[in-house]
């Protein structure tokens, strides 16, 4: 693996502001490019516990493992306090009313032995409901009779928010490079938002080679890809909304037709983001 911090250098937040003038209203999370000429969303992989889904959810086991004393000590549980132990009376008013859905924010990868891969598809057609519902983004809103009441089936691991999934960044480069005159070569920066960073003064901004952009999904320095990734000469643009569980690219048409023929990655046309 490439030393991502030797390989990507910091450079003026400026270099995002077209993007910015194009996207004016997601500055915080990522900027939305438009279709151009083309553009296909990639769906952040799921995964299914090989012998079945059950009805007991993640926020059943999270409610069970606090009962049982069993959970870490919450925020703003007194100094001291055993594992379990209740917050103060506000933030465990608070707490007490969250529902543990599941879904990671951030990186995330296939969980190991025992696991396969659950596509957005198969879910949807034994719910029998759309991928994504006509004029939404895939989100929270999609796939909603697989979690009726906000948390998942334990024995599934829902596509991550914010960040597409390690497997499928490392694809989407792959893939980025052929449809690249310069290849590996090709000049790209890269722009985190604020809520990765925690830096709201200033834009976060790399350059690299895109031959180097695989490192960038380990950068020590957050928990996410980058929020936007773009070639320098702004032939496609990739666009990983920290609220959203799915990835867009924009780009020239034969791009946007290899990412949809790709087995590894499930891809479609959202023409009303477009």
């Amino acid at each position: 693996m490439a030393d991502v911090e030797g390989t990507w250098t910091p450079v003026p937040g400026t270099a995002v502001a077209w993007l910015n003038e194009l996207d004016p209203d997601h500055c915080y999370s990522g900027f939305e490019p438009p279709r151009g000429p083309d553009a296909v969303w990639l769906l952040h992989a799921m995964y299914v516990w090989r012998e079945g889904l059950v009805t007991t959810t993640h926020d059943d086991l999270h409610r069970s493992i606090r009962a049982a004393g069993l959970a870490e000590p919450d925020p703003g549980a007194e100094p001291g306090a055993e594992p379990g132990a209740e917050p103060g009376r506000d933030l465990g008013d608070l707490l007490e009313g969250l529902v543990v859905t599941g879904t990671e924010l951030g990186r995330s990868g296939h969980p190991g032995a025992g696991w396969r891969r659950l596509r957005w598809a198969e879910l949807a057609r034994g719910f029998g409901e759309p991928v994504v519902p006509e004029g939404e983004l895939p989100g929270h809103r999609c796939l909603r009779r697989a979690h009726p009441t906000g948390s998942w089936s334990a024995a599934v691991a829902p596509p991550a928010e914010g960040c597409l999934d390690r497997e499928g960044w490392h694809r989407l480069m792959g893939v980025l490079e052929r449809h690249s005159p310069a290849g590996p070569d090709t000049r790209c920066l890269a722009y985190y938002c604020p809520l990765v960073t925690a830096e709201w003064d200033e834009e976060t901004v790399l350059a690299g080679r895109l031959g180097d952009a695989g490192a960038l999904y380990d950068h020590p320095a957050v928990n996410s890809c980058p929020s936007n990734l773009w070639a320098e000469d702004r032939s496609w643009v990739v666009y990983c909304d920290w609220d959203l569980w799915g990835t867009k690219v924009s780009g020239p048409t034969p791009l946007v037709e290899d990412l949809l023929a790709d087995p590894e990655l499930e891809a479609l046309r959202l023409p009303w983001t477009s």
